[in-house]
Parts: structure tokens; C-alpha cells; sequence
């Protein structure tokens, strides 16, 4: 498999500070959370928790990929809706893993043309592009 080269038009960065209980901090200062592990996993749960943040990164830009997908397909996205669910837990072989659950609602238009926005979408977005063959993503349509 090659690795992807890809010319660089914005970098983000942020630092995190005692790992999954501690702090995550952009070095602009617009995002500064503190992150706890979820009740769940034995956490707190007082904080976000990297998955949160991954799931609300993901389901943005999936957003933002439907939006291009819908101009150039000449579809009406005015009101949908990208929600991201992000699982974690133990993989077969016993190391920790990622599930993603992609859900699109898309009102101004029919459910074939939905699902059709949304298979191109994930095709567009730079997370479903990072993700394919590393982790399960399951798309729905509402």
C-alpha cells in the first residue's frame, strides 16, 4: 500500500497534557478542553473524551463533503443533518479499536438521492479517507 501525498494547505495543531485524563489545547487557544475518560470506561466523565472529539470532527467535515457532493450533483442539502457516533473498545486481538456510525438526515430530497449524496460524500471526505480499511464505518440515511 502507498502512502497518500497531499499538498498542504492548512495544518492543525494541539497538544494534549496527561493523556485521556488531562487537557487538549489548539496552539491558537480556540479549542482548550479537558478530557477525562467517559463512565464507561472507568472515567469521571466530567470532560469530552477523544472519541467525542474525533465524532465531532468527523461528522463536520462529512458535512462539509456532502455540501460539495450536493453542488456538483445540483442537490438541495439545505437542512440536513451529519451526526457521527465513535465507538471504542477491544479488537479481537486485544489492542483497543474504533467503530464510526455515520447518520444523514437530508430532507430535500428522496431517499434514493440521499443515499446516493451520502455514498459520494464518504467517498469526498478527507476522515472516511483516512479511515477506510483501518476501521468499520457504517453509513445510514434518515
Amino acid at each position: 500500500m502507498s502512502i497518500q501525498t497531499v499538498d498542504v494547505v492548512y495544518t492543525a495543531v494541539a497538544t494534549a497534557e496527561n493523556g485521556r485524563d488531562g487537557r487538549v489545547a489548539s496552539d491558537d487557544g480556540k479549542l482548550d478542553v479537558v478530557v477525562n475518560p467517559p463512565k464507561e470506561q472507568g472515567g469521571s466523565g466530567a470532560g469530552t473524551n477523544p472519541e467525542q472529539l474525533f465524532a465531532a470532527g468527523y461528522s463536520a467535515c462529512f458535512q462539509g463533503a456532502l455540501s460539495v457532493v450536493a453542488r456538483r450533483e445540483n442537490a438541495d442539502v439545505t437542512g440536513s443533518r451529519v451526526t457521527a457516533k465513535v465507538g471504542i473498545g477491544k479488537t479481537p486481538d486485544g489492542a483497543f479499536g474504533l467503530a464510526v456510525e455515520i447518520s444523514a438526515s437530508i430532507p430535500n430530497v428522496d431517499a434514493a438521492t440521499a443515499k446516493d449524496l451520502v455514498e459520494k460524500a464518504h467517498q469526498v471526505c478527507p476522515y472516511s479517507h483516512a479511515t477506510r480499511g483501518n476501521i468499520e464505518v457504517k453509513l445510514n440515511v434518515a
